[in-house]
């Protein structure tokens, strides 16, 4: 099968929440792809804002959308995944966009067959600026061991095949995602680098909120997947590169 011949079906799942100000830019950059196979899942969590009204101007091009009260994102999550039929996973939360709109087709035509798909992610502060790449940049080969120092590829810019996914693990809050990618990257053989942004993240979502919080579900992730001693011996890495970065900036900024 040549790169032009594969066109499998895409499961992009948007999950939201009282979210009016960004719900249509997110809907709009998956349904004006111009990708003709790709199956749109919205699970909304019984929004009051004014963006089920919003929704509802789509809803004849969603696949599945579902309205209701959620035990939280990975919940939300979930259902989203329950629902799906496709070949492959994306999702694209409320505030995030898919890169351009022909993201998706640049993606599946970079090579056929892949476990996995993921590219690079450019940031977005709250006035929709972009502030550029994230400061993890994409590694130029994915594997597991690519996130020992942190998430390295974020969950808006990986595509994932659908039979190597399972269920957001509802002991994490703020970080199953992570734990959710390197189950998948572990049972993968071929990873595909698009070599392209395929993504737009909105800054400041619940794990920057609680950050505390949200660095310990990724100590246990990570000591699960690598081990205690790596594990603490990969945290003082990071935390240099913390400081390093932090330190950086302000001279900068200063």
């Amino acid at each position: 099968m040549t790169n032009q011949e594969f066109k499998p079906l895409l499961s992009v799942i948007t999950v939201v929440y009282n979210n009016a100000k960004d719900i249509e830019r997110t809907i709009n950059s998956v349904l004006q792809q111009n990708y003709a196979n790709i199956e749109y899942i919205v699970i909304d969590g019984g929004s009051t804002d004014g963006t089920l009204e919003i929704i509802h101007q789509f809803k004849n091009r969603l696949a599945q959308f579902i309205s209701e009260p959620d035990k939280g994102i990975y919940d939300a999550m979930n259902k989203g995944l329950q629902l799906a039929t496709g070949d492959y996973v994306l999702f694209m939360n409320s505030g995030d966009e898919i890169y351009e709109k022909d993201t998706v087709q640049k993606v599946f035509s970079s090579a056929p067959n892949a476990d996995i798909y993921y590219g690079e992610t450019e940031m977005l502060n709250e006035r929709l600026l972009s502030e550029g790449r994230r400061r993890h940049q994409s590694p130029e080969e994915l594997t597991l061991k690519s996130f020992k120092y942190g998430m390295s590829v974020s969950h808006q810019a990986i595509y994932i095949k659908r039979n190597l996914t399972k269920l957001y693990d509802a002991q994490y809050q703020l970080s199953a995602d992570i734990d959710w990618i390197l189950s998948a990257i572990k049972q993968s053989n071929k990873v595909v680098n698009t070599q392209q942004y395929v993504a737009k993240y909105l800054m400041g979502g619940m794990s920057k909120k609680k950050h505390r919080q949200s660095l310990l579900e990724r100590y246990r992730i990570f000591r699960k997947y690598y081990g205690f001693l790596p594990n603490i011996f990969h945290h003082f890495i990071i935390s240099y590169r913390l400081m390093s970065y932090w330190l950086a900036n302000k001279k900068t900024n200063d």
